[in-house]
């Protein structure tokens, strides 16, 4: 029989855990241009991001992008910076802290970031030191995409590649599809829309947006957008009353074909066809961030107005709420089977 201590003069042992890593996109660490400059250079030189022969995008990064946008997008962070900093970290942090306890005291929940901090091999080490040698990788992307999803991975089994000890790892599907989700979307909307003082005429989803020649190249990322949309048009038909979830795509950058059509356009065309009011969901994000809250929610309510719409109104994330929460103790939960059912 194995004795359950160490023999004496052993190094300590902390206890056997198992952890759960959070991990999204990434911020600046503060809405200055030296902050955004030194993100975007890392965002931007990631090959699943820019798919482009570094040779031939390096130049034009580092000579003109680089130069001429950090400034534009730290005026755009400090138009939603909080107390507590980046809405994205911040909210994450939360959705983390909200989770611990959830799976059991053995079972440890933090959360990071691709990009910027806290840095993905940062925390994974800092688990496995913790003494967790079972770990859930959880890209909080609920529609797959080689530029986020496969990305965050990415990182993460670098990180790996370092440890001489690795911990046994496993990483969360994508849930575009899944009825925690779509129930999670459907209570939110509905309170949401319950909540309004106008009617809207129309639901724009608005996703963040991807080169056409992704699809084009085999990323599943188009279908898992519009699968959702129709999912979540399906669920929310009682309070529709006909009408439909219109789905779009947000951020385009570059000259390059993007998935469409833009929300840009589509919320600049609505009026002209007697849409006046209008409600925005970002299914596709589970924290608010600069893409929702500085290009939706105003950039998005400026366009429309112009255009002649008169009621515009932006529906937060789940975010750390009721039930975005849930979803993720259910998701998460799901993914622990086998692991926390065992005597650690």
């Amino acid at each position: 029989m194995t004795s359950p201590h160490p023999p004496a003069g052993h190094p300590p042992i902390p206890p056997r855990k198992i952890g759960v890593l959070l991990t999204n996109l990434g911020t600046p660490d503060a809405p200055d241009a030296k902050s955004v400059k030194r993100y975007l250079g890392e965002f931007l030189s990631d090959r699943r991001v820019v798919e482009i022969p570094a040779i031939a995008w390096q130049p034009i990064l580092r000579g003109i992008i680089l130069n001429t946008r950090p400034k534009k997008s730290a005026h755009a962070y400090g138009l939603v910076w909080g107390e507590d900093g980046s809405p994205l970290a911040a909210i994450t942090r939360r959705q983390s802290q909200a989770l611990q306890g959830a799976f059991g005291q053995h079972v440890l929940v933090d959360y990071a970031m691709r990009y910027g901090n806290p840095p993905i091999a940062d925390r994974l080490i800092a688990m496995k030191d913790a003494g967790c040698e079972r770990i859930l990788i959880a890209p909080l992307y609920p529609q797959y995409c080689a530029a986020t999803t496969a990305t965050a991975n990415d990182r993460a089994f670098a990180a790996l590649a370092g440890l001489r000890w690795q911990p046994a790892i496993r990483t969360l599907p994508p849930y575009h599809d899944d009825p925690a989700y779509i129930g999670a979307l459907k209570d939110q909307v509905e309170s949401q829309l319950a909540a309004l003082d106008f009617t809207p005429d129309a639901i724009v989803a608005s996703f963040h947006g991807m080169p056409k020649r992704t699809l084009e190249l085999g990323d599943p990322y188009h279908c898992h957008c519009q699968k959702t949309a129709r999912l979540l048009g399906e669920a929310l038909a009682p309070v529709l009353g006909g009408r439909e979830v219109t789905i779009a795509f947000q951020s385009r950058f570059g000259p390059a074909k993007w998935l469409g059509p833009a929300t840009d356009e589509t919320l600049a065309a609505l009026p002209g066809r007697g849409v006046r009011k209008v409600a925005v969901i970002a299914p596709g994000f589970s924290a608010d961030c600069l893409e929702t809250l500085e290009e939706l929610a105003i950039r998005g309510r400026e366009s429309f107005v112009a255009a002649g719409g008169t009621d515009f109104a932006y529906l937060p994330c789940l975010n750390d709420g009721a039930p975005g929460m849930a979803m993720l103790r259910t998701l998460i939960r799901r993914e622990l089977l086998g692991w926390i059912d065992q005597d650690m």
